[in-house]
């Protein structure tokens, strides 16, 4: 196994590589806007620094193009799939970490009315992508590995859940 640190955004990182390679970092941030950052925060950034120390750290194979923008495309090594795979292997008891502004709002004092009005709104607009999701990946002939689809429908169940909490709290 690595010597070096590795954060949680250095597995997703790694993850998101395993999916899409090989890939560019340009690649990575395509993907993850439709996926992990609608529930792990992800500044494009970190893709690549992180990436980048993750291929000196060997766990991504880095191949710069030699002609054009000479983008880097990176793969992992079997080195980033051991530790990938070791990572997935240990169970979590981390609970959600909620950072939620209009709850905050809330729980200040913030006019409940107002609060719920926008976040039903919003939460409605994000329970339609997550289902429009569902509906494209349904209709292909691969779908959705497992674990993406069950990160899906968690996303979905918890806009559900936020749009009923937004509901009672407006009446």
């Amino acid at each position: 196994m690595s010597t070096v640190r590795l954060t949680t955004t250095s597995y997703v990182i790694l993850g998101l590589v395993e999916h899409c390679q090989p890939a560019t970092v340009y690649d990575l941030k395509l993907f993850s806007a439709k996926s992990v950052v609608n529930f792990w925060a992800l500044p494009h950034t970190q893709l690549y620094t992180e990436a980048e120390r993750l291929a000196k750290a060997g766990l991504l194979h880095e191949e710069r193009e030699q002609t054009g923008r000479r983008r880097r495309l990176y793969r992992l090594t079997d080195d980033g799939l051991a530790e990938l795979n070791a990572w997935r292997a240990e169970p979590s008891s981390e609970l959600y970490e909620a950072r939620d502004p209009a709850t905050l709002k809330l729980f200040f004092g913030g006019d409940p009315k107002k609060l719920a009005a926008a976040q039903l709104a919003a939460h409605q607009q994000k329970l339609a992508e997550y289902e429009q999701t569902r509906q494209e990946f349904d209709i292909t002939e691969q779908g959705l590995p497992p674990g993406m689809r069950h990160a899906l429908e968690a996303g979905i169940g918890l806009e559900q859940q936020f749009i009923r909490f937004w509901k009672n709290v407006a009446e």
